[in-house]
Protein backbone atom coordinates (compact mmCIF):
# COMPACT_ATOMS: atom_id res chain seq x y z
CA UNK A 1 0.00 0.00 0.00
CA UNK A 2 1.59 3.34 -1.10
CA UNK A 3 0.89 6.42 0.83
CA UNK A 4 1.70 8.09 4.08
CA UNK A 5 5.17 7.19 5.00
CA UNK A 6 6.56 5.92 8.40
CA UNK A 7 9.02 8.94 7.88
CA UNK A 8 6.31 11.66 8.05
CA UNK A 9 7.40 14.04 10.61
CA UNK A 10 6.08 13.70 14.03
CA UNK A 11 3.64 10.67 12.90
CA UNK A 12 4.01 6.96 12.14
CA UNK A 13 6.32 4.32 14.58
CA UNK A 14 7.90 7.12 16.46
CA UNK A 15 4.59 8.49 17.69
CA UNK A 16 3.93 5.32 19.67
CA UNK A 17 6.32 6.55 22.31
CA UNK A 18 4.32 9.03 23.05
CA UNK A 19 1.46 6.32 24.75
CA UNK A 20 0.57 3.29 26.80
CA UNK A 21 0.02 1.59 24.08
CA UNK A 22 1.83 -2.09 23.22
CA UNK A 23 4.59 -1.45 20.56
CA UNK A 24 4.49 -4.80 19.35
CA UNK A 25 0.93 -4.55 18.56
CA UNK A 26 -0.79 -2.70 15.31
CA UNK A 27 -3.15 -0.87 17.06
CA UNK A 28 -6.42 -0.02 14.09
CA UNK A 29 -8.77 0.39 17.30
CA UNK A 30 -8.11 3.95 18.16
CA UNK A 31 -12.30 4.21 17.47
CA UNK A 32 -13.76 2.20 20.54
CA UNK A 33 -11.57 2.92 23.66
CA UNK A 34 -9.20 5.54 22.44
CA UNK A 35 -5.17 5.44 24.12
CA UNK A 36 -3.99 7.66 26.93
CA UNK A 37 -0.76 9.82 26.17
CA UNK A 38 2.28 9.28 28.70
CA UNK A 39 1.74 13.54 29.22
CA UNK A 40 -1.62 12.87 30.12
CA UNK A 41 -1.68 9.88 32.27
CA UNK A 42 1.48 11.74 34.10
CA UNK A 43 -0.94 15.03 34.24
CA UNK A 44 -3.91 12.51 35.46
CA UNK A 45 -1.83 10.81 38.12
CA UNK A 46 -0.67 14.04 39.59
CA UNK A 47 -4.05 15.26 40.06
CA UNK A 48 -4.64 11.91 41.72
CA UNK A 49 -1.86 12.57 44.07
CA UNK A 50 -2.93 16.29 44.96
CA UNK A 51 -6.48 14.74 45.65
CA UNK A 52 -5.60 12.20 48.07
CA UNK A 53 -2.93 14.42 50.09
CA UNK A 54 -5.86 15.93 52.06
CA UNK A 55 -9.31 14.89 50.19
CA UNK A 56 -11.50 16.87 52.50
CA UNK A 57 -9.91 19.91 51.69
CA UNK A 58 -9.84 19.20 47.96
CA UNK A 59 -13.55 18.27 47.55
CA UNK A 60 -14.70 21.14 49.99
CA UNK A 61 -12.48 24.02 48.73
CA UNK A 62 -10.85 23.36 45.83
CA UNK A 63 -13.09 21.17 43.51
CA UNK A 64 -15.95 23.38 42.43
CA UNK A 65 -13.95 26.04 41.01
CA UNK A 66 -11.70 23.05 39.76
CA UNK A 67 -14.39 21.52 37.75
CA UNK A 68 -16.05 24.63 36.57
CA UNK A 69 -12.12 25.68 35.30
CA UNK A 70 -12.14 22.10 33.38
CA UNK A 71 -16.18 23.16 31.71
CA UNK A 72 -14.49 26.27 30.47
CA UNK A 73 -11.68 24.53 28.83
CA UNK A 74 -14.70 22.61 26.97
CA UNK A 75 -16.17 25.66 26.29
CA UNK A 76 -13.45 27.46 24.74
CA UNK A 77 -12.50 24.20 22.39
CA UNK A 78 -16.06 22.81 21.44
CA UNK A 79 -18.18 26.44 21.99
CA UNK A 80 -20.30 27.88 24.19
CA UNK A 81 -20.14 28.57 27.75
CA UNK A 82 -18.93 26.87 30.93
CA UNK A 83 -21.92 27.13 32.22
CA UNK A 84 -23.31 24.73 29.32
CA UNK A 85 -20.96 22.14 29.77
CA UNK A 86 -20.93 19.33 32.26
CA UNK A 87 -19.12 16.04 32.65
CA UNK A 88 -20.16 11.89 32.37
CA UNK A 89 -18.20 8.92 32.32
CA UNK A 90 -19.18 8.55 28.73
CA UNK A 91 -21.47 9.17 26.06
CA UNK A 92 -23.79 6.27 26.94
CA UNK A 93 -24.25 8.21 31.06
CA UNK A 94 -24.90 11.65 28.99
CA UNK A 95 -27.86 9.99 26.83
CA UNK A 96 -29.42 8.57 29.84
CA UNK A 97 -29.12 11.18 31.66
CA UNK A 98 -31.29 13.09 29.31
CA UNK A 99 -33.54 10.69 29.03
CA UNK A 100 -33.93 10.36 32.62
CA UNK A 101 -35.24 14.29 32.87
CA UNK A 102 -37.72 14.54 30.16
CA UNK A 103 -41.10 13.36 30.51
CA UNK A 104 -42.60 10.86 28.07
CA UNK A 105 -46.98 9.96 27.81
CA UNK A 106 -48.57 6.86 26.35
CA UNK A 107 -48.13 6.90 22.81
CA UNK A 108 -45.20 9.12 22.45
CA UNK A 109 -42.28 7.99 20.26
CA UNK A 110 -38.40 8.33 20.83
CA UNK A 111 -36.38 7.94 17.28
CA UNK A 112 -33.30 7.13 16.48
CA UNK A 113 -31.60 5.42 13.38
CA UNK A 114 -30.67 2.09 12.50
CA UNK A 115 -26.90 3.08 12.54
CA UNK A 116 -26.79 3.86 16.37
CA UNK A 117 -24.58 2.64 19.11
CA UNK A 118 -26.25 -0.80 20.79
CA UNK A 119 -26.19 0.55 24.29
CA UNK A 120 -27.61 4.16 23.32
CA UNK A 121 -30.46 2.02 21.57
CA UNK A 122 -31.28 -0.66 24.48
CA UNK A 123 -31.70 2.66 26.85
CA UNK A 124 -34.19 4.25 24.54
CA UNK A 125 -36.06 1.42 24.43
CA UNK A 126 -36.14 0.93 28.02
CA UNK A 127 -36.49 4.47 29.43
CA UNK A 128 -39.81 4.67 26.61
CA UNK A 129 -40.99 1.14 27.97
CA UNK A 130 -41.44 2.90 31.63
CA UNK A 131 -43.38 5.96 30.67
CA UNK A 132 -45.56 4.16 27.77
CA UNK A 133 -43.93 5.19 25.36
CA UNK A 134 -42.32 3.29 22.05
CA UNK A 135 -39.10 3.17 20.09
CA UNK A 136 -39.15 3.77 16.38
CA UNK A 137 -35.94 3.67 14.22
CA UNK A 138 -34.97 5.03 11.13
CA UNK A 139 -33.69 2.27 8.87
CA UNK A 140 -30.81 4.12 6.80
CA UNK A 141 -28.81 2.42 4.08
CA UNK A 142 -25.68 0.65 5.37
CA UNK A 143 -23.83 2.06 2.46
CA UNK A 144 -24.40 5.39 2.19
CA UNK A 145 -23.69 7.38 -0.88
CA UNK A 146 -24.95 11.13 -0.05
CA UNK A 147 -26.05 13.22 2.51
CA UNK A 148 -29.31 13.42 1.40
CA UNK A 149 -29.91 9.92 1.97
CA UNK A 150 -29.59 10.31 5.72
CA UNK A 151 -31.78 13.42 5.79
CA UNK A 152 -34.46 11.35 3.85
CA UNK A 153 -34.47 8.59 5.72
CA UNK A 154 -34.43 10.34 8.92
CA UNK A 155 -37.41 12.64 7.64
CA UNK A 156 -39.75 9.91 6.98
CA UNK A 157 -39.27 8.98 10.03
CA UNK A 158 -40.56 11.88 12.09
CA UNK A 159 -44.17 12.03 12.97
CA UNK A 160 -46.54 14.31 14.83
CA UNK A 161 -45.73 11.28 17.76
CA UNK A 162 -42.06 12.14 17.55
CA UNK A 163 -41.26 13.78 20.90
CA UNK A 164 -37.01 13.21 21.00
CA UNK A 165 -34.60 12.41 18.21
CA UNK A 166 -31.34 10.70 19.43
CA UNK A 167 -28.72 10.68 16.31
CA UNK A 168 -25.07 10.07 15.86
CA UNK A 169 -22.81 12.72 14.52
CA UNK A 170 -20.09 9.80 13.48
CA UNK A 171 -21.75 6.08 13.71
CA UNK A 172 -19.74 3.91 15.59
CA UNK A 173 -20.24 0.53 13.30
CA UNK A 174 -20.09 1.88 10.14
CA UNK A 175 -18.07 5.10 10.67
CA UNK A 176 -20.37 7.59 9.22
CA UNK A 177 -19.69 11.16 9.42
CA UNK A 178 -23.79 12.22 9.72
CA UNK A 179 -24.84 16.06 8.15
CA UNK A 180 -25.73 16.64 11.87
CA UNK A 181 -26.94 20.37 11.34
CA UNK A 182 -28.74 19.26 8.53
CA UNK A 183 -30.61 16.52 10.50
CA UNK A 184 -31.58 19.03 13.09
CA UNK A 185 -32.77 21.34 11.03
CA UNK A 186 -35.54 18.81 9.64
CA UNK A 187 -36.53 17.86 13.22
CA UNK A 188 -36.53 21.48 14.54
CA UNK A 189 -39.62 22.12 11.49
CA UNK A 190 -41.31 19.32 13.16
CA UNK A 191 -40.38 21.17 16.55
CA UNK A 192 -38.60 17.89 17.90
CA UNK A 193 -35.82 18.08 20.08
CA UNK A 194 -32.66 16.61 18.92
CA UNK A 195 -29.84 15.07 21.02
CA UNK A 196 -26.53 14.31 19.14
CA UNK A 197 -24.00 11.23 20.09
CA UNK A 198 -20.96 12.56 19.25
CA UNK A 199 -18.99 9.74 20.90
CA UNK A 200 -16.52 9.78 18.46
CA UNK A 201 -16.26 13.55 17.55
CA UNK A 202 -13.99 15.66 19.94
CA UNK A 203 -10.22 15.13 18.47
CA UNK A 204 -11.36 12.92 15.44
CA UNK A 205 -12.99 15.98 13.82
CA UNK A 206 -13.79 20.12 14.18
CA UNK A 207 -16.72 20.87 16.12
CA UNK A 208 -18.11 23.94 17.15
CA UNK A 209 -21.59 22.26 19.05
CA UNK A 210 -23.50 25.52 19.45
CA UNK A 211 -23.89 25.86 15.79
CA UNK A 212 -25.16 22.97 14.88
CA UNK A 213 -28.21 24.00 17.04
CA UNK A 214 -29.22 20.59 19.03
CA UNK A 215 -30.66 20.63 22.45
CA UNK A 216 -28.09 18.45 24.10
CA UNK A 217 -24.94 17.46 22.26
CA UNK A 218 -22.66 14.48 24.20
CA UNK A 219 -18.88 13.34 23.17
CA UNK A 220 -16.02 11.28 24.97
CA UNK A 221 -12.72 13.20 25.16
CA UNK A 222 -11.44 9.49 26.18
CA UNK A 223 -11.45 8.49 22.87
CA UNK A 224 -9.81 11.10 20.03
CA UNK A 225 -8.73 13.82 22.60
CA UNK A 226 -6.50 11.43 24.89
CA UNK A 227 -8.14 11.94 27.56
CA UNK A 228 -8.25 9.36 30.61
CA UNK A 229 -11.04 6.76 30.32
CA UNK A 230 -14.28 8.32 32.17
CA UNK A 231 -13.80 11.92 30.51
CA UNK A 232 -16.90 12.21 28.49
CA UNK A 233 -18.98 15.60 27.87
CA UNK A 234 -22.17 17.03 27.57
CA UNK A 235 -23.68 20.16 26.70
CA UNK A 236 -27.23 21.39 26.85
CA UNK A 237 -28.96 24.42 25.60
CA UNK A 238 -29.84 26.64 27.79
CA UNK A 239 -33.61 26.43 27.27
CA UNK A 240 -33.28 23.08 28.78
CA UNK A 241 -30.46 22.94 31.54
CA UNK A 242 -33.34 23.76 33.99
CA UNK A 243 -35.00 20.45 33.54
CA UNK A 244 -31.95 18.88 32.58
CA UNK A 245 -29.96 15.97 35.15
CA UNK A 246 -27.85 13.00 36.09
CA UNK A 247 -29.43 9.75 36.47
CA UNK A 248 -28.10 9.69 39.76
CA UNK A 249 -29.64 12.61 41.66
CA UNK A 250 -27.83 13.89 44.74
CA UNK A 251 -27.43 16.95 47.04
CA UNK A 252 -27.07 19.47 44.28
CA UNK A 253 -29.69 18.09 42.18
CA UNK A 254 -32.04 20.78 42.95
CA UNK A 255 -29.80 23.61 43.00
CA UNK A 256 -28.61 24.06 39.27
CA UNK A 257 -27.78 22.06 35.99
CA UNK A 258 -23.83 22.18 36.43
CA UNK A 259 -24.63 21.83 40.67
CA UNK A 260 -26.32 18.20 39.90
CA UNK A 261 -23.84 16.87 37.11
CA UNK A 262 -20.77 18.41 39.21
CA UNK A 263 -21.57 16.55 42.42
CA UNK A 264 -23.14 13.45 42.65
CA UNK A 265 -21.26 11.96 44.88
CA UNK A 266 -17.56 10.76 46.33
CA UNK A 267 -15.77 9.67 42.45
CA UNK A 268 -12.39 9.81 40.64
CA UNK A 269 -12.54 13.06 39.06
CA UNK A 270 -9.11 13.50 38.35
CA UNK A 271 -10.41 12.26 34.65
CA UNK A 272 -12.45 15.37 34.16
CA UNK A 273 -9.72 17.50 35.62
CA UNK A 274 -7.34 15.97 32.79
CA UNK A 275 -9.18 17.68 30.08
CA UNK A 276 -7.15 20.73 30.13
CA UNK A 277 -3.59 18.52 29.45
CA UNK A 278 -5.80 16.22 27.30
CA UNK A 279 -6.66 19.52 25.00
CA UNK A 280 -3.06 20.53 25.29
CA UNK A 281 -1.52 17.02 24.51
CA UNK A 282 -3.65 17.01 21.60
CA UNK A 283 -2.84 20.87 20.24
CA UNK A 284 1.14 19.61 21.02
CA UNK A 285 0.43 16.42 18.33
CA UNK A 286 -0.81 18.65 15.46
CA UNK A 287 -4.62 19.56 16.41
CA UNK A 288 -6.30 20.56 13.08
CA UNK A 289 -3.44 19.00 11.43
CA UNK A 290 -3.45 15.73 13.21
CA UNK A 291 -7.07 15.57 12.54
CA UNK A 292 -6.68 16.11 9.02
CA UNK A 293 -3.70 13.79 8.76
CA UNK A 294 -6.01 11.11 10.07
CA UNK A 295 -8.51 11.45 8.28
CA UNK A 296 -6.34 11.50 4.95
CA UNK A 297 -4.63 8.19 6.00
CA UNK A 298 -7.89 6.49 6.87
CA UNK A 299 -9.37 7.60 3.41
CA UNK A 300 -6.64 6.29 2.10
CA UNK A 301 -6.23 2.80 4.37
CA UNK A 302 -10.71 2.56 2.88
CA UNK A 303 -9.87 2.47 -0.80
CA UNK A 304 -7.43 0.28 -0.52
CA UNK A 305 -9.08 -2.25 2.03
CA UNK A 306 -12.12 -2.30 -0.12
CA UNK A 307 -10.08 -3.07 -3.66
CA UNK A 308 -7.60 -5.80 -1.67
CA UNK A 309 -10.60 -7.15 0.06
CA UNK A 310 -13.54 -7.19 -2.46
CA UNK A 311 -15.40 -5.55 0.32
CA UNK A 312 -17.51 -2.30 0.31
CA UNK A 313 -17.49 0.86 1.84
CA UNK A 314 -20.37 2.12 4.49
CA UNK A 315 -19.81 5.69 3.15
CA UNK A 316 -17.25 6.45 0.08
CA UNK A 317 -17.48 10.39 0.85
CA UNK A 318 -18.66 10.81 4.39
CA UNK A 319 -15.61 9.12 6.35
CA UNK A 320 -13.68 11.07 9.48
CA UNK A 321 -10.53 8.94 10.94
CA UNK A 322 -12.46 6.26 10.66
CA UNK A 323 -13.98 3.75 7.49
CA UNK A 324 -16.20 0.44 7.83
CA UNK A 325 -15.66 -2.10 5.10
CA UNK A 326 -18.12 -4.72 4.81
CA UNK A 327 -16.57 -8.18 3.62
CA UNK A 328 -17.40 -10.30 1.18
CA UNK A 329 -18.16 -13.33 3.60
CA UNK A 330 -20.96 -14.43 5.50
CA UNK A 331 -21.30 -13.77 9.11
CA UNK A 332 -21.32 -17.51 10.15
CA UNK A 333 -22.28 -17.54 13.92
CA UNK A 334 -19.55 -16.13 16.05
CA UNK A 335 -16.95 -15.67 13.11
CA UNK A 336 -16.44 -11.88 14.07
CA UNK A 337 -15.01 -13.06 17.84
CA UNK A 338 -13.31 -15.23 16.01
CA UNK A 339 -11.62 -13.60 13.67
CA UNK A 340 -10.93 -10.71 16.37
CA UNK A 341 -9.21 -13.32 18.32
CA UNK A 342 -7.34 -15.07 15.52
CA UNK A 343 -6.21 -11.54 14.39
CA UNK A 344 -4.51 -10.20 17.73
CA UNK A 345 -3.05 -13.76 18.93
CA UNK A 346 -1.54 -14.88 15.78
CA UNK A 347 -0.75 -11.45 13.77
CA UNK A 348 -0.77 -9.20 16.38
CA UNK A 349 -3.57 -6.68 14.88
CA UNK A 350 -6.03 -4.89 17.00
CA UNK A 351 -9.11 -3.96 14.82
CA UNK A 352 -12.86 -4.50 15.69
CA UNK A 353 -15.21 -7.11 13.73
CA UNK A 354 -18.57 -7.02 14.00
CA UNK A 355 -21.78 -8.68 12.68
CA UNK A 356 -24.28 -5.44 11.55
CA UNK A 357 -27.40 -5.65 9.17
CA UNK A 358 -26.44 -9.13 8.37
CA UNK A 359 -22.57 -8.71 7.21
CA UNK A 360 -19.87 -9.10 8.81
CA UNK A 361 -17.83 -5.71 9.00
CA UNK A 362 -14.56 -4.48 9.88
CA UNK A 363 -13.64 -1.11 11.13
CA UNK A 364 -10.21 0.70 11.10
CA UNK A 365 -8.99 3.89 12.57
CA UNK A 366 -6.15 5.79 12.07
CA UNK A 367 -4.31 7.79 14.78
CA UNK A 368 -1.06 9.29 14.32
CA UNK A 369 1.03 5.93 15.63
CA UNK A 370 -0.62 4.52 12.28
CA UNK A 371 1.30 4.07 8.51
CA UNK A 372 0.15 2.94 5.59
CA UNK A 373 1.52 -0.61 5.96
CA UNK A 374 -0.36 -1.33 9.24
CA UNK A 375 -2.80 -1.55 6.51
CA UNK A 376 -1.50 -3.83 4.08
CA UNK A 377 -0.47 -6.12 6.77
CA UNK A 378 -4.26 -6.19 7.86
CA UNK A 379 -5.10 -6.98 3.88
CA UNK A 380 -2.80 -9.93 4.24
CA UNK A 381 -4.02 -11.23 7.71
CA UNK A 382 -7.44 -11.46 6.41
CA UNK A 383 -6.67 -13.35 3.84
CA UNK A 384 -4.48 -15.45 4.98
CA UNK A 385 -6.91 -16.38 8.08
CA UNK A 386 -10.40 -16.04 6.47
CA UNK A 387 -10.71 -19.10 4.41
CA UNK A 388 -9.70 -21.29 7.69
CA UNK A 389 -12.16 -19.70 9.93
Amino acid sequence: MQGMAAAEPGYGRAALSEFLLDPQLVHLNHGSYGALSVRVSEAQNAIRAHIERDPTTFFQEEYPKAIRESAAVAAAHFGGQAADWVFCENATAAVNSVLSSLSFREGDELLTTSHAYGAVTRAMRIWAARRGASLAIADVPTRVESEDEIVAAIERALTARTRLLVVDHITSATAIVFPIARIVEAARRRNVPVMVDGAHVPGQIPVDVPSIGADWYTGNAHKWLFAPKGCALLWTAPKWQAATRPVVLSHGSEESYTAAFDWIGTRDVSAWLSLRAAVSEHERLGGRRLMERNCALAAEAARFLEAELGGRLSAPRLMAAMASIALPHPPRPGLDRKLRSVLVAEHKIVVPVSVFAGKLWVRVSAQAYNVSEDYGRLAFALHKCLPSL
